[in-house]
């Protein structure tokens, strides 16, 4: 049986405008509660968000395993490997919301912006368009696998709260490896839970640098990107196959197994 391996964020479950959109909440609180513009709120988030991430100790650790700065606003890490990132992140969400509104002249967060952006970002959580319907579409005729970088803890939550897991033969977290895509070995940890060769996997992921490159580095049989509008990320990599959403997988992957 055919492998087709799945990247998590921005492919089967919302990440970036979901984050987004708790950082709009927290906007919206901060104007309720001490009369902040909204628009310089958020552009002053992401300045400053910036900023304040280049001082994160842990920083080369998180580019390799795949934790953002947005999760660093709701993750709590106690997973970690790194002992200096559950701190760390505890300082960076206070001081974010902390200095936004410094900007405006107002007086700082009491705690409640921070709390706004965590509990809106797991509020908010949802699939990406026909995610549960292409998963039970391929089941029947594929083994399916989950690879996926970040935090063990946080992306657990993610999946746990998705309803996906029980589609999947095996998953594998960057995070509890200490590497993460485009590594070609984290492919070959999750090819080997499911006893299959790359030349019988195929890669389906919304990212060129992580999910295609990376793929292309273990060896995988077939790469298919997913192009979600507004999180593309360029690189020296050109997928075998385009899609714009995941309905599109199903006939693709007959017509080329058929084949």
């Amino acid at each position: 049986m055919d492998v087709v391996l799945f990247d998590l964020d921005d492919t089967l479950i919302a990440d970036e405008e979901v984050s987004r959109s708790a950082m709009e909440a927290s906007a919206r609180l901060a104007a309720k509660l001490h009369g902040a513009d909204m628009a310089q709120f958020l552009a002053d988030a992401r300045r400053i968000s910036t900023v304040l991430w280049r001082d994160n100790p842990a920083i080369a650790y998180c580019a390799e395993i795949g934790i953002t700065a947005e999760e660093c606003l709701w993750g709590d890490f106690s997973a970690e490997a790194v002992p200096s990132l559950p701190p760390w992140a505890l300082y960076f969400r206070h001081a974010l919301f902390d200095a936004v509104l410094r900007e405006q002249d107002l007086h700082g967060d009491d705690g409640a912006l921070a709390a706004e952006f965590s509990s809106s970002r797991r509020r908010l959580q949802r699939l990406m368009p026909n995610a549960k319907e292409t998963l039970a579409r391929l089941k029947p005729a594929f083994q399916l696998g989950l690879l996926t970088n970040g935090d063990p803890g946080l992306q657990r939550e993610k999946i746990e709260a998705s309803g996906l897991a029980p589609f999947f033969d095996a998953i594998t977290v960057s995070g509890d490896h200490g590497i993460g895509k485009p590594s070609p070995d984290l492919f070959h940890i999750l090819l080997q839970k499911l006893g299959a060769a790359p030349g019988a996997a195929t890669m389906v992921g919304n990212s060129l640098a992580r999910d295609i490159a990376g793929a292309r580095n273990a060896g995988l049989a077939r790469t298919v990107w997913l192009q979600v509008p507004g999180s593309e990320e360029y690189a020296e990599v050109t997928p075998d196959h385009t899609i714009t959403g995941l309905h599109e997988l199903p006939p693709l992957l007959r017509s080329l197994t058929s084949g």
